[in-house]
């Protein structure tokens, strides 16, 4: 018997009450909710809203992240009657705004950040917040506080609405019954697809009618747990798919893409030879599966599963066309792929693909309940309009009855706005959408998804969107983030025209753009990637008040007007802390997720330290130093973000270590301090003869004032050349020699055996800021801690022009957690023997070492940007009395 509410439908099947329901990932564990806990928690629900006044028919906007909380709550509103109205946490104003005017709630369930969002006039509105702590005024914790209530929905009655993406216009609500939900839903279990001993991931926001339906309704009927991710971005989701042990992933192709994407640039990092045998074994398995019919992609790939998803045995993609090649090579990596295809107004599917039957290149067979029919009035090759009806399809919209008749006809056809055919074995073909379609004046009809796909293949373009304008083809344009920091101005403008053009090639004339305006933030789509026409249009024409090309205002781009994914990106915490951070320090230029960290923003290998530490302040986030390989751009750096342990501790954490700075050294990296054997320090007073006459033939050297008799100290000079320690060679005798360290750069004094051989000898420990920030600060302290003097030269790199640069943080963390006196110490004539960028030196210079009074750490302070301060104003000293 068919179940008549979703109240229903998700109780209807026998499975065990301590079965999990929903598995909540944190950052670094994950909660769960079992099935008896969430269906009493939604019984409570029904109570408490009922008891705050809720009547049948009455509408509740959830705008919030997905969570448990998110499922009971809604759950609870249908169950009593009420419609749930989920709601884009990241929609725009505008769209949200309509949104509340023509859904008109009585209460909204939100959460203490998307509060501020929220329109101004809802004095007559209901609002709890789903994190708000029990005793709060707005706390949604209250509404659970009574007896669970008995379900009072109907299958008639409204149980949700969904707004449209609003691809052509302002968002339309589409309201769906609990026959309409129901219906869906017990033919998609008909399939048997999935069962209760699976674990369902779901990497999609829950306001979207598909993972509404397939990623909560499903599971829950079925009895598969639902896992949800910390956070929508790429290293939470590989996360959840691993700790949660996922075997069903519910995607939308624009993730599997990504998912693709990395995994290619992945392969290329490792080399040609690792690029070819990769695709030699994808080859492999194709073969064998397309002829012989083998699944032999998970032995082939089973290093790339046990790392990225152990368990995960099925992909749903949904929400848009898959890519047949893509789909091709999901299952060659040994998975099986399964693809619907849908609208929210039909709850959402139509068509289904199962993995058995599957035909990439087709929509799919109809759903078991859902009829479909083609309109090829005016058509000769059978393709036209697809139409659908069955119980699954809605009603009409929410207050649009001239929308609604233009859809559905007195028969309960619902057009969709798709053209397809069905062939003769029942498999639904799409062609394209109807509703954007460009008709020409010559009778030409031109697709313009296709010529979009076909542009944007170019080397040079990001993104192109297709319209038409004056009976002709036009387009925007966004270049490709690297020509931007390549070109600018007119260059930009021909090297991306050229681009188009070469690409167009391979089109027909008149699908060719005669038009090109050029933009250089995203495109207007849809959460899902899809374009949203008319704001294109609008974008277009607002382009030609402009020249034709944007402009690219100095500050950062708004998270509104990023792509989908990069909005998606800031829905993880720390990334979206990140981005702020940046924001503010960079307020005063264009700042985007393509923007490049060194070219663009000026944070170069020395700078990481700087940064890192400021993230973990103002982020909380603790990156590792195998970090700065990784990342190039803002995007690449706010993914970093998304997947980096939490700094428990804020920015004192990092000096909180380098208390006990060798538990942060490998033993390999601990030699760099062990004693010299007698032969190497025979060989270290042996080499300092030479050196003491290489300074003699190069420089006159004068010092004034001395270092003291007793340590550990940190000498810390100013640096304007290579020739600076040869310098400061006179100013120290054998003994003090022996047991100093000096701080060098690993990437010039251990680049082979050789040097970092002498470099050992003479006490050199290999100092890397970019790539090994922490291990180098943890060596210096370490250094100090074992009793030893340290020369740090505390700018990190040599002046450019002569002036005293502002010194880097690294050497404040250092004294904070070991404190010993600073010996500052002004250099002054090595620029002149051999300046920056100089090969070779001009020997006979005078030189000049002033030696000052050392800072005792009782001066310098125990914060360290207080050290660094004083460190900075003591070395002026120095200089200025030199003068």
């Amino acid at each position: 018997m068919s179940a008549r509410t979703l109240g229903e439908l998700v109780v209807s099947r026998a499975v065990a009450e301590d079965q999990a329901a929903v598995i909540a990932m944190g950052r670094d564990s994950f909660g769960t909710t079992s099935r008896a806990d969430l269906f009493e928690r939604a019984r409570r629900l029904v109570a408490g809203l009922q008891q705050a006044g809720l009547e049948p028919g009455g509408r509740v906007v959830i705008l919030a992240p997905n969570s448990a909380a998110w499922v009971i709550s809604a759950l609870g509103v249908m169950n009593a009657g009420g419609v749930v109205v989920p709601l884009d946490t990241q929609m725009p104003r505008e769209d949200l705004e309509h949104a509340f005017s023509d859904s008109e709630p009585r209460f909204v369930f939100t959460t203490s950040k998307l509060r501020e969002r929220l329109p101004e006039d809802l004095s007559d509105r209901q609002i709890y917040l789903l994190d708000a702590g029990a005793d709060a005024e707005e706390s949604w914790e209250k509404l659970l506080d009574h007896e669970p209530a008995s379900a009072v929905a109907k299958a008639d009655d409204v149980a949700a609405i969904f707004y449209t993406s609003g691809t052509t216009g302002p968002p339309k609500g589409v309201p769906l019954t609990h026959r309409n939900l129901t219906s869906n839903v017990e033919a998609l279990c008909a399939q048997e697809l999935a069962d209760h001993r699976d674990r369902v991931l779901v990497p999609l926001p829950f306001h979207h009618v598909y993972p509404f339906t397939v990623g909560i309704l499903i599971p829950l009927t079925i009895g598969a747990p639902i896992i949800v991710p910390f956070s929508l971005v790429g290293p939470q989701i590989v996360r959840a798919l691993r700790d949660g042990e996922a075997t069903v992933m519910l995607g939308v192709p624009r993730l599997y893409e990504a998912v693709w994407q990395a995994l290619e640039e992945r392969v290329a990092a490792r080399g040609r030879i690792a690029a070819a045998v990769f695709r030699l074994m994808l080859g492999i398995s194709k073969i064998a599966r397309q002829r012989l019919g083998l699944r032999v992609g998970r032995k082939l790939f089973n290093r790339l599963h046990e790392r990225l998803a152990p368990r995960l045995r099925l992909v749903v993609a949904g929400g848009a066309a898959l890519d047949p090649e893509l789909g091709r090579n999901l299952q060659a990596l040994g998975w099986e792929v399964a693809t619907g295809y849908g609208l929210s107004e039909t709850s959402p599917i139509l068509a289904y693909n199962p993995p058995d039957r599957l035909k990439l290149a087709a929509a799919g067979l109809p759903l078991p309940g859902v009829e479909l029919a083609i309109d090829d009035s005016g058509s000769s090759d059978g393709r036209g309009e697809v139409m659908a009806r069955g119980p699954n399809v809605f009603a009409g919209y929410l207050n649009l009855p001239e929308k609604t008749a233009a859809v559905l006809d007195d028969d309960g056809w619902f057009r969709t706005g798709d053209t397809g055919e069905i062939t003769a074995d029942g498999y639904l073909h799409l062609h394209g959408r109807e509703s954007s379609m460009i008709v020409l004046s010559g009778g030409e009809n031109v697709d313009p998804e296709r010529v979009e796909k076909t542009l944007q293949a170019a080397d040079d373009v990001r993104e192109v969107g297709v319209l038409a304008h004056d009976d002709r083809l036009a387009a925007v344009v966004v270049p490709e983030s690297g020509l931007l920091r390549e070109v600018t101005g007119e260059d930009l403008e021909k090297r991306v025209k050229a681009a188009v053009k070469e690409a167009a090639k391979e089109l027909p004339s008149h699908h060719r753009p005669g038009v090109l305006r050029m933009v250089l933030d995203p495109l207007p789509r849809t959460r899902l990637g899809k374009l949203r026409r008319h704001k294109l249009d609008e974008l277009f024409e607002k382009l030609g008040q402009q020249d034709s090309v944007s402009e690219a205002r100095p500050e950062p781009v708004s998270p509104e007007s990023m792509a989908p994914e990069d909005q998606q990106l800031l829905s993880d915490p720390s990334a979206e802390r990140t981005w702020n951070y940046l924001a503010e320090r960079f307020h005063d230029l264009r700042l985007t997720p393509d923007s490049s960290l060194a070219e663009e923003l000026g944070i170069d290998s020395l700078s990481w330290v700087d940064l890192t530490l400021a993230l973990q302040d103002r982020a909380r986030i603790d990156l590792d130093d195998s970090a700065i390989e990784r990342v190039e751009t803002v995007r690449d750096l706010l993914r970093e973000a998304a997947g980096a342990a939490e700094a428990k501790a804020g920015r004192g954490d990092l000096k909180k270590q380098l208390e006990d700075p060798e538990s942060l050294l490998a033993e390999d990296q601990r030699e760099d301090l062990a004693p010299l054997g007698p032969v190497r320090r025979s060989l270290a007073r042996a080499l300092l003869g030479p050196a003491r006459l290489l300074t003699y033939l190069l420089m006159r050297v004068e010092v004034q004032g001395r270092l003291p008799d007793d340590g550990p100290y940190l000498i810390a000079p100013r640096h304007l050349s290579f020739v600076d320690p040869l310098a400061l060679l006179p100013a120290l005798d054998r003994q003090q020699l022996e047991s100093l360290y000096w701080a060098g750069l690993e990437a010039y004094l251990f680049s082979n055996r050789v040097s970092r051989a002498f470099s050992r000898t003479a006490h050199v420990l290999p100092i890397d800021p970019g790539a090994a920030p922490r291990r180098s600060l943890a060596l210096a302290a370490a250094c100090l801690k074992r009793g030893h003097s340290l020369i740090w030269f505390p700018e990190g790199q040599r002046s450019a022009d002569g002036t005293l640069q502002t010194l880097r943080p690294g050497i404040g963390l250092v004294l904070a957690a070991q404190p010993v006196p600073v010996v500052p110490v002004w250099i002054d004539g090595t620029r002149e023997v051999m300046a920056p960028g100089q090969y070779f030196p001009r020997p006979g210079k005078r030189v000049r070492v002033i030696i000052g009074d050392p800072v005792s750490p009782e001066t310098y302070g125990t914060d360290e940007r207080e050290i660094v301060r004083n460190l900075q104003s003591a070395l002026e000293r120095v200089g200025e009395a030199s003068a």
